[in-house]
């Protein structure tokens, strides 16, 4: 009995240093110069510069006056595949507000796999190749997937380590769209409930 709890344990320490092991060689290698980790919410979000996978080269500042959804994920990620479909109906939600969800795809899987996964999952917003450097300059991603809510200023309003609940991330998004939006829609919710009658 006592060997078998020794056997699992091995087993276990096992399979996560394999997975800590793939999280880290999966990211891309090439650098990003002086990007400053992001510290608490409130901070402002480095820039970067990655590229798309449609082989546009895109910045982070580009969105500037946006609020953006910046969500590091791996194709081999479960609760990636999870909260994607989220990330699609928020981006058809608010996009006319001012969203804008940006995917970093974290792994070396290959241009081709990422595109086809994206398009399997119906991503419909931009999906940038990422590098381990873009991952630091956020405080590191140790967990996939990571997703940070910026404001239209650029400032970190929310950050999601691991899989969180889709009213969650709709909280988020309604602080970085700003106090406006947040009013509209919570004038609009009795409108709705009025007309349902």
């Amino acid at each position: 009995m006592k060997r078998n709890a020794i056997v699992i344990l091995m087993v276990v320490a096992a399979v996560t240093l394999m997975l800590f092991a793939g999280v880290r060689m999966s990211r891309s290698r090439a650098g990003v110069a002086k990007l400053k980790p992001v510290g608490k919410n409130g901070s402002v979000a480095p820039d970067f510069e990655l590229r798309s996978l449609d082989g546009k080269q895109v910045r982070l500042s580009d969105y500037r006056g946006k609020a953006v959804l910046l969500n590091f994920w791996a194709t081999w990620c479960a609760p990636c595949k999870i909260e994607m479909p989220w990330f699609v109906d928020l981006q058809k939600q608010y996009a006319s507000q001012g969203l804008q969800v940006i995917g970093v795809a974290m792994d070396d899987s290959g241009e081709e796999t990422i595109a086809k996964f994206a398009q399997q999952m119906g991503v419909n917003y931009p999906v940038l190749i990422g590098k381990e450097a873009v991952g630091d300059a956020y405080g590191g991603v140790e967990f996939l997937p990571t997703t940070f809510i910026i404001d239209r200023q650029g400032k970190v309003v929310d950050r999601v380590f691991g899989l969180a609940g889709r009213s969650e991330f709709e909280d988020s998004i309604k602080k970085a769209l700003g106090p406006a939006v947040a009013a509209a829609q919570a004038s609009a919710a009795p409108a709705k409930q009025e007309a349902g009658r």
